[in-house]
């Protein structure tokens, strides 16, 4: 498949006609304001863009460090308290 350049699409009559029309819709004094937000969006989109690679590149390098073991304490047992009353119960207490 064969993409060819919007100049080849429109020939140099349709492109005209497209700038005319570009031109009507926002005003002359509207397109240098787009064409500045357009500019900014780029410039943030690949700032985004090498970013996210940066930090990427710094999460692989966090996983490939090896993990230290987490420290595990064992559990303690319950107590029993045997009340050597006349009733006789037993209490656990923790």
């Amino acid at each position: 498949m064969h993409f060819s350049s919007p100049g080849e699409i429109f020939g140099v009559d349709g492109i005209i006609v497209l700038i005319v029309v570009v031109l009507v819709l926002f005003g002359s004094t509207q397109i240098p304001k787009l064409a500045r937000s357009l500019g900014s969006a780029q410039k943030e989109f690949k700032k985004g863009i090498d970013q996210g690679a940066s930090e990427d590149g710094a999460d692989k390098k966090a996983a490939d460090a090896p993990t230290p073991p987490a420290a595990v304490n064992a559990p303690t047992p319950p107590t029993v308290t045997v009340d050597s009353s006349a009733a006789g119960s037993a209490r656990m207490t923790s």
